[in-house]
């Protein structure tokens, strides 16, 4: 059934959908994930998109090649050939994806689609509040991270937090920053969703849920992924992460039918093999126990994890053999706008843009 859950009712087991219809359930797993946090300041979304969905990526997508063509424009009708800037806010690893990623377009994919400008001497930034980026990383990896990252040109600012957020500039302590683009990547707040569950929840809307990851007193309620707040037997918080949320996804799955069975259920164990993240073309780095990886060896084993994590065999193949083909051709990416609006694109406002890609899922 598609609809948007906007509510529960816990007493009654159902689910409630926008527009009043209510649909019952004997279990029931949420799993809503989360949303930006803008730290009180909701308005910053507006000029300062973050990315969790396909809308997010579509968007920063537009607004990425928008800042290219104004550059164009702005260079035949003056003369002054300034590549477009580009700000992250929070240099976890988001931040420092998004980066690398920005980085990529402007040497790679975009290099030979504009004359006027050098789409290669595009400044790309990011401002990270505290002392160095990849926080949740060993002080190795995330120096060398940062190396990666400034071997692309990439601009990495630490101890620099962003007070104030406004169109084409951002204020970094008592600095105000020009700015062609702005994008969020530092913190995030668990779905609303939490707070409809008559259960207790943290100062991130995390539901606290029992060790088999069901509601305190809703045995029939799970909560799973960025939703949850469960703390491990090592004593530490789960981490928010894509193996974590599946991982605990399955692990509520199996506790519906120990139920059905009439066995036991199974406290939650998290099992973490690793993290790992991207900075670029053949960059990255990983860390797995004591063992740490960086450059283009934890670049391919990103690359061969991911694929192995898609669904279905025939995906998995094609999605390497157009990597295979991606990496040894260097083929990029070629942009092509729709819904052409010669004003939108003068005044900056979101315009819709597309890319069209002649070789799909270019490892980033």
């Amino acid at each position: 059934l598609l609809g948007e859950v906007v509510g529960f009712d816990v007493g009654a087991r159902r689910v409630t959908l926008a527009g009043g219809a209510q649909v019952p359930y004997d279990y029931l797993i949420v799993a809503a994930g989360a949303r930006h946090a803008y730290f009180g300041h909701d308005a910053w979304e507006v000029e300062a998109p973050g990315l969790k969905t396909i809308e997010d990526a579509v968007e920063i997508r537009g607004r990425l090649l928008l800042a290219f063509e104004k550059a164009e424009r702005a260079a035949l009708l003056t003369g002054r050939r300034e590549p477009p800037t580009f700000s992250i806010v929070g240099g976890g690893p988001t931040g420092v994806e998004l980066a690398g990623a920005i980085a990529d377009l402007a040497r790679m994919a975009l290099a030979k689609d504009f004359k006027a400008i050098d789409t290669t001497k595009a400044r790309v930034r990011i401002y990270e509040g505290s002392p160095r980026v990849l926080g949740t990383f060993s002080a190795e990896s995330s120096e060398r991270a940062r190396r990666q990252l400034q071997e692309l040109g990439v601009d990495v600012h630490t101890d620099s937090m962003v007070t104030a957020i406004e169109p084409g500039r951002l204020r970094v302590g008592n600095e105000w920053i020009a700015t062609d683009v702005i994008l969020w990547a530092t913190g995030v707040a668990a779905s609303p969703l939490g707070k409809e569950l008559d259960a207790a929840t943290d100062r991130a809307g995390r539901v606290l849920v029992e060790p088999d990851l069901s509601v305190p007193g809703h045995r029939e309620i799970f909560v799973v992924g960025d939703m949850s707040a469960l703390t491990g037997a090592d004593g530490k918080p789960v981490p928010g992460l894509a193996a974590a949320a599946t991982q605990e996804g399955r692990a509520a799955a199996e506790n519906i039918l120990r139920d059905l069975r009439g066995e036991a259920r199974r406290p939650f164990t998290y099992h973490g093999r690793g993290t790992m993240t991207t900075t670029g073309y053949r960059r990255a780095v990983g860390e797995f126990g004591a063992r740490k990886l960086s450059g283009s060896l934890a670049w391919l084993l990103w690359s061969v994890v991911h694929v192995f994590l898609l669904i279905g065999f025939r995906s998995r193949v094609m999605v390497m053999g157009q990597w295979i083909w991606a990496y040894f051709t260097r083929t990029g990416s070629s942009p092509l706008i729709t819904e052409y609006n010669p004003k939108r694109i003068e005044e900056g406002a979101g315009a819709h843009l597309t890319l069209s890609r002649p070789d799909r899922d270019t490892p980033r």
